[in-house]
């Protein structure tokens, strides 16, 4: 771009090709070193402000220049008071937010898992008893049925293996404390 070129008579189309292939690099720079985060892009929004005012444009090169850094500099004002008003975007982590609880399923899984740790730590006779009467929901006569037991004997053999149950929880418990 010349001084003697006749920006007025120019086609349109053609001389914004040539600011663009001339000037965008510089308004690229300009539009960094104001910090704008994403200068390229800003880049290409002053160039598309220009582009309509290419047919009332004066005062040849120099006023095109000064033109297109004028749209630029008020891009990279906008692009500041925006930043001002925008709050800090921080990358979301489920791990660090204290708001958020286990699901339903992750705790029942949990006491499940601690359920039948605390199963496995009890006799085979307690357990077979828990799991006929507690898991299975068997009647009394039912589980003596199986256990080859009498009703009476499944009953003092429930009432041991809970009361061992509830001991060994409470252990678990205390040591989870400490």
């Amino acid at each position: 771009m010349t001084e003697g070129t006749g920006l007025a008579q120019a086609d349109p189309d053609a001389l914004f090709i040539e600011a663009y292939r001339v000037y965008s690099p510089g308004v690229c720079g300009y539009l960094r070193t104001r910090g704008v985060e994403d200068p390229e892009s800003v880049t290409q929004d002053v160039f598309l402000a220009l582009y309509p005012r290419l047919g009332d444009l004066r005062g040849g090169p120099a006023g095109l220049r000064t033109l297109i850094f004028t749209i630029a500099h008020a891009r990279a004002v906008d692009s500041q008071r925006s930043r001002v008003r925008t709050p800090a975007s921080i990358e979301y982590d489920p791990a660090r937010d204290p708001r958020l609880t286990e699901s339903a399923e992750d705790e029942a899984l949990d006491t499940m898992a601690d359920g039948l740790a605390l199963l496995e730590s009890l006799p085979d006779d307690y357990r077979e008893v828990l799991a006929l009467r507690v898991i299975a929901e068997l009647s009394l006569e039912s589980t003596a049925r199986i256990m080859n037991k009498s009703q009476g004997a499944i009953k003092q053999l429930q009432r041991r293996a809970l009361g061992r149950l509830k001991e060994a929880r409470q252990e678990t418990k205390d040591q989870g404390k400490s």
